[in-house]
């Protein structure tokens, strides 16, 4: 059984889970709560953007594109990062809210893959 879902607020660091060995086995999706950073590769990917547009549009139109539909909420100039959006609830758009599993876990981000990076 699953444990109970915890909320993560980003500004506060008592909310984040610290790593440790084994603790993605009984994963409650914490980190799904987070905001996420993703670069234009992640967002061809996860088929938010079509190759073609990734290589002759520059970053700035696409992340006009994609907030218009609501599916990132910020984009970083200096280095080209696109924050997706997320549901009210806090959860990342590709989280399943009952079964709390990734919607599109071979597609999913960079970020994602190389989460938790141990230090």
């Amino acid at each position: 059984m699953r444990s109970p879902i915890a909320i993560v607020d980003v500004d506060r660091l008592d909310t984040w889970t610290r790593y440790r060995a084994g603790l993605c086995a009984s994963c409650a999706a914490n980190c799904c709560t987070m905001p996420l950073e993703v670069q234009v590769a992640d967002l061809v990917r996860l088929e938010l953007v079509d190759p073609f547009e990734a290589e002759h549009e520059e970053p700035k139109r696409i992340a006009k594109r994609l907030q218009k539909v609501g599916l990132i909420d910020h984009f970083n100039h200096k280095n080209a990062l696109f924050t997706l959006a997320r549901r009210a609830s806090g959860d990342c758009h590709f989280l399943h809210p009952q079964t709390r599993l990734c919607t599109v876990y071979d597609q999913r981000p960079e970020t994602c893959r190389l989460h938790p990076q141990k230090k």
